[in-house]
């Protein structure tokens, strides 16, 4: 189970609205808010994909400026990457294998130029990397 908190920011006038919509969203549970118009929620999902899934709902609402992700835990997720690590190669054997060329890896690294987010999860989820 993967949980993750949201820090929600809409303006002052739309505050009390946002607050009472996300209070009644199935898709998060409601904590805090300031009158600067920043909530606090959090979402729970089985995997990155279902988390995404939450947060375009909670995105769709009328007066959200942004819902970003600021934390994010999954033991079942944790512990298996701590077994994967302590038990493979520091260095995965494609990056030493001398017939690969470079335009065949695949790098997974930087989620803010990946175009189909919820894609590239989806594969993350399944390979476990």
């Amino acid at each position: 189970m993967n949980v993750s908190s949201i820090v929600v920011q809409t303006l002052p006038k739309y505050l009390e609205e946002v607050v009472q919509n996300l209070k009644n969203c199935e898709a998060c549970d409601y904590h805090m808010h300031d009158e600067k118009g920043r909530v606090i929620i959090t979402i729970e999902g089985n995997g990155v994909a279902e988390e995404l899934e939450k947060l375009g709902i909670i995105e769709a609402i009328p007066h959200i400026i942004t819902a970003d992700m600021q934390m994010a835990y999954s033991e079942d997720e944790l512990d298996a990457q701590i077994e994967i690590i302590a038990n493979g190669d520091a260095v995965p054997k494609i990056l030493n294998d001398n017939n690969v060329k470079a335009s065949d890896i695949v790098y997974n690294g930087d989620l803010k130029k990946k175009d189909n987010l919820a894609e590239f999860t989806q594969q993350f989820d399944e390979t476990k990397r």
